[in-house]
């Protein structure tokens, strides 16, 4: 007769049937059941999470897989993972823009770790998408549909390790920064490197956006070694950028390390890529390494030994930004062997209306107008401050015009941009000045500016000249101060305040030098005067008193070794009007025109110079009322800079003082 089995192990059979019924039963239901009849479940608890609608409109399926990879010797290795496969997968918009994807699938699946949920941990190995489809959207009042609501505090975590996605595409409507791109992706099949290519199309402010480029197909997100490589050859309105390299610990941007190549109409065309505040240029390029390390609010990016030209000159350097509060800190330092003195002009708007068309500014230059009128765009002043030296070893402005060892220090700080120091050499001289330009305000620049030129060489500025190949000692020295307002060049000196003094000593001008120095007035004032010969000049003089934009002549002298000539009058800065009245006094019979009266009038475009024939006898009136102009102690101290030796202003400047000064216009001698 069989043993009965006790009351109890009846029941601890029982008990252990059941127990073992249970997960016997659930995984019979599961892969039994018809996930079907759970999407409008799984897509009202998505929807509820995204706070947008969430659709699974296809077919939706669980199968058991054992995790991908050979076994390592654990039993879990062998135990099969869910994998859950949607179909037509649809993410709308976020209620307040108007009705549409955000993003949607053809395909989504994913595994979970079933052990990973008894700690309470969603462990997603790989995130799979087929045709991915994006739609972002941004509206002018800044909302859009990318940004997701704050995550809750939840005692579950979500641990994402890979997402892989194949061909799709991404369209971006941006009205802020008005953008209307689309990006389209494809798979690459026999790529070591990359998984998928992209191209890109579409307009950014008005303008043609294209591009193409690759990146790999798997975003590894948990494994921040790693990388993600990326490359890109895209044109973005002005600027074109060609891209190579990796995307480090993609889940965080952690780092960036690209070989990048930047090319444009101006470098001020990268301030909406970049925010960052780079001065007016001509066309560049320039190619380097840029290396980002990101952070939350302290991000920082090197771009680093980079090469490149703006115009015709050449430069290079590194440059780093560093992201903090209130604004970014851009530091570096840049040189350049040789710098084309026409590039500068962009700085300042002080190229041609074609050349600002060309970089992407209204061709505002009014056609009988000198002072550029380009406005400064200090709005954009309080973007970043900077620390960024820059010199040059040499500056060529014609091919004998002798200028190099460019050295000066770009300081932006809360709006107030310093140039400081200013310096550089010229024809063995030394030209000394720094300047401040303080556009806090985002009206008016407040501006100064003082500078000096010490023992500059006459024979150095034109060696090749045949005339100037004589040993000439003569020398330039000229120092100013000045004070300004306005949004532009031509404004600062419309309402600039201050002085310009200048004295030139024992040296020889002629038309060629004068031409070559730009200084067509004088030009045209010296033929006038001699002829089309060279001239020596015994000493130079003058001492100008700004105010208000009004250049007027304090003590303005030429001595020459054929006429002493005296010069009175003013030169208006906000009209751009001249008019100067020259009285040359002859030292000899033999030229009788140098008795007559020049006037210069006209405007710095078009000046006209003329000889009043009709007061070449004239004893009396304005006109020889400058003969007994004063000269100021003010210039004294331009002599001592010429150093030692014999100066022929010296004595010139002695007999002025002594001599009484020019009665008020209109008003005759006694």
């Amino acid at each position: 007769m069989a043993p009965t089995l006790s009351r109890r192990s009846k029941i601890s059979l029982a008990v252990l049937g059941v127990l073992l019924a249970i997960p016997a039963v659930a995984l019979v239901l599961l892969l039994t059941y018809d996930w079907n009849r759970a999407r409008p479940w799984l897509g009202a608890r998505a929807s509820e999470a995204l706070q947008r609608p969430v659709e699974l409109r296809g077919d939706l399926s669980l199968t058991w897989q054992r995790t991908a990879g050979p076994p390592v010797g654990s039993w879990r290795d062998h135990i099969p993972w869910p994998h859950l496969v949607a179909h037509d997968v649809h993410v709308g918009n976020p209620a307040g823009l108007p009705r549409g994807d955000t993003a949607s699938a053809q395909k989504l699946a994913f595994a979970l770790s079933p052990f990973a949920l008894l700690g309470r941990t969603i462990a997603i190995p790989e995130l799979r998408f087929e045709q991915p489809q994006l739609a972002l959207l941004r509206q002018a009042d800044g909302r859009n549909n990318w940004t997701l609501p704050p995550r809750q505090p939840s005692a579950w975590r979500v641990e994402l390790e890979r997402v892989v996605f194949t061909r799709g595409t991404i369209q971006l409507d941006d009205a802020q920064q008005k953008i209307q791109a689309t990006a389209r992706l494809d798979t690459l099949d026999k790529d070591p490197r990359y998984g998928v290519r992209w191209t890109l199309d579409g307009q950014w402010n008005r303008q043609p956006i294209g591009g193409r480029g690759k990146a790999g197909a798997v975003l590894a997100l948990r494994d921040g070694g790693q990388p993600f490589p990326i490359q890109a050859d895209a044109k973005l309105g002005l600027v074109s950028v060609a891209a190579e390299g990796t995307l480090t610990n993609p889940a965080r941007l952690a780092a960036i390390d690209l070989q990048l190549k930047v090319a444009g109409a101006s470098a001020a065309r990268l301030y909406p890529l970049t925010g960052l505040l780079l001065p007016e240029t001509p066309p560049f390029s320039t190619a380097g390494r840029l290396r980002g390390h990101l952070a939350q609010g302290a991000s920082q990016w090197t771009y680093e030994k980079f090469t490149g030209r703006v115009g015709d000159s050449d430069i290079a350097g590194t440059l780093s930004y560093q992201q903090r509060q209130p604004r970014g800190l851009l530091t570096g330092a840049l040189h350049s062997r040789l710098l084309q003195f026409s590039d500068l002009g962009p700085l300042v708007g002080a190229d041609s209306n074609a050349s600002k068309a060309e970089r992407g500014v209204a061709a505002v230059q009014p056609a009988g107008k000198v002072l550029p009128v380009e406005t400064f765009r200090t709005e954009r002043w309080k973007a970043l401050d900077a620390d960024v030296s820059f010199r040059a070893e040499r500056i060529v402005r014609t091919k004998e015009l002798p200028l190099s060892q460019l050295r000066t220090a770009f300081h932006l700080k809360d709006g107030v941009l310093r140039l400081a120091p200013l310096d550089f050499a010229f024809a063995g001289g030394q030209v000394a000045s720094k300047a401040t330009l303080d556009g806090s305000s985002g009206e008016a620049v407040a501006a100064t500016l003082e500078a000096s030129a010490r023992r500059v060489k006459l024979h150095q500025l034109l060696p090749k000249l045949p005339e100037l190949k004589q040993a000439t000692i003569g020398e330039i020295n000229a120092s100013t101060k000045l004070t300004a307002k306005g949004n532009s060049v031509a404004t600062l000196l419309a309402h600039s305040n201050g002085e310009l003094k200048m004295l030139v000593n024992d040296g020889t001008v002629s038309k060629l030098l004068l031409e070559q120095m730009g200084l067509n007035i004088g030009n045209i004032v010296l033929t006038k005067l001699f002829g089309d010969k060279p001239v020596h000049l015994n000493c130079l003089a003058g001492d100008f008193a700004v105010r208000d934009g009004l250049a007027q002549t304090r003590y303005f002298l030429a001595d020459t070794e054929d006429a002493t000539v005296r010069i009175q009058g003013t030169v208006n800065l906000a009209s751009e009007n001249i008019d100067l009245t020259l009285k040359p006094d002859s030292k000899g019979l033999r030229i009788i025109s140098l008795r007559a009266p020049i006037y210069v009038r006209g405007t710095l475009k078009q000046p006209d110079v003329d000889i009043d024939k009709g007061v070449i006898a004239m004893r009396a009136g304005g006109a020889l009322a400058l003969g007994a102009l004063a000269a100021p102690a003010a210039l004294i101290p331009l002599i001592s800079a010429g150093g030692q030796g014999d100066n022929q202003c010296t004595a010139l400047l002695a007999d002025a003082r002594q001599k009484p000064k020019a009665p008020p216009p209109g008003t005759r001698q006694k």
